[in-house]
C-alpha cells in the first residue's frame, strides 16, 4: 500500500478515536435492558444543584444533615437543598436503591424544574421513614412513595430502617407507577387523580409538565442512595 494512503487512514483513525471512546463509555454504562447509569459511584458528574449537602463515599450518594464548610457549592439556578440530573426526562423507568436513617425525610422529584418547590412545580414522590413516631399523624398522601399532595401510597412495604430498599418509578404519559421492594404502592393517572382538585387542597401546576429533571429533595436528614439507573422510554 502506498505511504500516502497509509497516512490518510492513520489520520482518519486518529480523528475517530474520541467518538469510539464515547461509544465504549456509553456501552459500559448501559445494561442489556437499556438502563443507563445516572450515578457513577465516584463523583457527581451529570448532576447539578446544591452539592453542599451531598457526598460520594464508597460508591454511595449520601445526603447529609448539614453542609461542611468549604465543601460543595450552592448553584443559584437550583432550589437550595436539591440535587438534580443535568438532563431532563419525560417518560422513563427509574430504578434505585435507598437506605433510611431513623425519622428520615427526603423526596424524589420527577419532571421538575430546577427552581421552585418540586412538590408543586413538578412532582415529588415522598421518601420517608413511615415508622417514625414524629410522622404518625401525617396525611395519607405524605407517606413514602406517595405523589405528594395528589396520590396516597400503599404502606407497609418499607424494609426496616438501616436496610436497603429497592424502588422503581415508571412515568409513562399521564400514568405514574411506583413499585417498592416488589410491591406496587402507587399506580395512578395523574389527570384522574387531580380532576376534582388535589388532596392537599393546593394547586399543583407541575402535574401538567410533560418533562423535567429527576432529583433528590433534601430536608436535612441523612439518606443514602445507590444503583441509580434509568431507561428512557422515548428512546424506544
Amino acid at each position: 500500500m502506498r505511504p500516502g494512503v497509509i497516512s490518510m487512514r492513520l489520520r482518519y483513525l486518529y480523528m475517530m478515536l474520541p467518538l469510539l471512546g464515547s461509544c465504549l463509555i456509553l456501552s459500559a454504562m448501559t445494561d442489556e435492558d437499556g438502563f443507563v447509569t445516572l450515578f457513577n459511584g465516584r463523583d457527581l458528574t451529570g448532576w447539578v444543584g446544591d452539592t453542599r449537602y451531598y457526598t460520594v463515599d464508597e460508591g454511595l450518594l449520601n445526603v447529609r444533615k448539614q453542609p461542611v464548610p468549604g465543601e460543595g457549592q450552592l448553584d443559584a439556578n437550583v432550589q437550595p437543598g436539591n440535587l438534580y440530573t443535568a438532563q431532563e426526562y419525560a417518560n422513563f423507568i427509574l430504578r434505585l436503591e435507598f437506605k433510611l436513617t431513623p425519622g428520615a425525610n427526603n423526596g424524589l422529584g420527577i419532571r421538575a424544574p430546577l427552581l421552585g418547590n418540586a412538590a408543586y412545580a413538578g412532582m415529588e414522590l415522598q421518601i420517608l421513614d413511615n415508622t417514625a413516631e414524629k410522622w404518625a399523624n401525617l396525611k395519607p398522601w405524605q407517606y413514602h412513595g406517595s405523589i405528594y399532595g395528589v396520590v396516597p401510597s400503599q404502606r407497609g412495604h418499607l424494609r426496616p430502617v438501616g436496610e436497603w430498599n429497592k424502588q422503581e418509578v415508571i412515568a409513562d404519559g399521564r400514568r405514574i407507577t411506583v413499585t417498592l421492594n416488589g410491591t406496587v404502592i402507587v399506580d395512578a393517572n395523574i389527570d384522574e387523580a387531580s380532576h376534582n382538585g388535589c388532596l392537599s387542597g393546593h394547586k399543583h401546576p407541575g402535574l401538567l409538565r410533560s418533562r423535567g429533571h429527576i432529583g433528590f429533595l433534601g430536608h436535612g436528614d441523612e439518606v443514602s442512595f445507590r444503583n441509580i439507573r434509568i431507561r428512557d422510554l422515548d428512546a424506544r
